[in-house]
């Protein structure tokens, strides 16, 4: 009867967060995200994106940081609303599904899973090469991807997967990581010794090669 409402018309909320990190790979650092494994029905034993179901009593952002930490056991250091999802058919019930995209410093992943526990079902997986996720978590994915490969070209978005402190170098392997390309190391320390928003420090990285300069960003850029 129209106007009449049921437990079948019910809309739930859902968070879920995409997020990305550089991970050592055998050739070289790699862009991955974790997978949470389903442990229920639909898609029993199916990767999936970390997330959770909305509080009543929690707003957005709350909701995105508790269902990312509950999950995989990390707190990200750059977390933003990503889009919405929310097709009739995504799901078995009517969800809409408040998506979140967040980044998290490379040298901060083991100390925190080491410090939080880090759960058995979650794996990490590079960005291209992601398996077949559960609902239509491949397409949220491919999204929150090209966000960052997008915003990556005219912000200060790397600083995210940086320490506070690093060689020109480490900052072109993590634009190498997002995009997927290499970059020419000559146009590109151009380019960034160019720009006001890198400041040198008066520390060195010290290695197998001639010792390089550490760099930061100037914080209110």
């Amino acid at each position: 009867m129209t106007g009449e409402t049921g437990e079948h018309d019910a809309i739930r909320v859902a968070v879920s967060t995409v997020i990305f990190s550089l991970r050592d790979a055998a050739d070289g650092d790699r862009l991955m995200v974790p997978l949470v494994r389903r442990t229920r029905q639909p898609h029993l034993g199916a990767w999936a994106l970390p997330g959770g179901w909305l509080d009543p009593a929690e707003d957005l952002d709350s909701a995105a940081s508790r269902t990312l930490a509950d999950t995989t056991a990390l707190k990200p250091s750059y977390l933003e609303q990503l889009y919405s999802f929310g097709d009739v058919d995504r799901a078995p019930t009517r969800v809409i599904s408040i998506v979140y995209w967040a980044l998290l410093r490379s040298d901060l992943v083991d100390a925190q899973r080491a410090t939080e526990g880090a759960p058995e079902n979650v794996e990490w997986f590079d960005v291209d090469a992601l398996p077949a996720l559960a609902f239509d978590h491949n397409r949220i994915a491919a999204y929150a991807l090209d966000r960052l490969r997008n915003k990556v070209a005219y912000s200060r978005i790397a600083a995210g997967l940086l320490p506070d402190e690093f060689t020109l170098t480490e900052l072109r392997e993590v634009y190498e990581a997002v995009l997927g390309r290499r970059l020419d190391p000559s146009n590109f320390r151009r380019l960034l010794e160019g720009s006001d928003e890198l400041v040198p420090t008066e520390s060195f990285r010290t290695g197998k090669h001639r010792p390089a300069r550490l760099y930061r960003y100037v914080s209110d850029a």
